[in-house]
């Protein structure tokens, strides 16, 4: 049972933060809605679920805040039967978005513990279209591929060439590129007649995108 406190906290972050900034995706603004944040932060931070900004956890990564979620999840043009691969799945919340607007998610995670705990949550929140990996996000998931999109938690210096080679024709990947610390350009490539077409999409700051190799 949600309490009045994060059910009227919920619907402010989708009138004040979501739509007040441009997110018209219906479909995008009701898995927001749809999806409790306050599942997949700290305990202590419940209370701040849905503050329009990106929250702490473990191993010194963080939670996007709302806004960067719904915009990613939009700019996708996601379809209900898509098939859709995400790098960084941290503590979820993402791939549980992603979850409601199409058939199939697959998430990979290189931290350990937070692929288990996000896998568990996903399980017991009833996320049935949602599979986990851990591994390095920068080589994809060539085993799933192709996908209708690929969507990126983390910022990259360059586009990783798995990324091309797994998107399906017609497909789309969300990916902010730039220098850790110093903001990040959001970039829309697709996949046309086998080249990429590049859309900047504006600013935002993300984790580094951390490569094995």
């Amino acid at each position: 049972m949600v309490s009045e406190h994060l059910f009227a906290a919920r619907q402010r972050m989708l009138n004040q933060h979501l739509r007040a900034r441009g997110i018209t995706d219906e479909r995008v603004l009701a898995a927001m809605q749809r999806v409790p944040r306050e599942e997949f932060v700290p305990e202590a931070l419940r209370p701040h679920a849905y503050d329009d900004r990106a929250l702490p956890v473990e191993f010194e990564q963080s939670i996007s805040q709302p806004y960067t979620v719904a915009f990613m999840a939009q700019a996708a043009q996601l379809e209900g039967q898509g098939r859709v691969l995400e790098i960084g799945t941290g503590t979820g919340y993402g791939a549980a978005v992603l979850a409601c607007l199409v058939a199939e998610v697959f998430t990979v995670e290189r931290w350990p513990e937070l692929c288990n705990t996000a896998t568990q949550r996903l399980e017991r929140l009833g996320f049935r279209n949602v599979v986990t990996k851990l591994g390095d996000g920068s080589l994809g998931w060539a085993e799933q591929s192709p996908f209708d999109a690929i969507i990126v938690a983390a910022a990259a210096e360059r586009l990783p060439a798995a990324f091309f080679d797994q998107l399906s024709e017609g497909g789309r990947i969300i990916l902010p590129i730039g220098e850790p610390g110093s903001g990040q350009t959001m970039f829309r490539f697709t996949r046309r007649n086998g080249e990429l077409q590049e859309e900047s999409l504006g600013m935002f700051s993300f984790v580094p995108l951390v490569c094995d190799q």
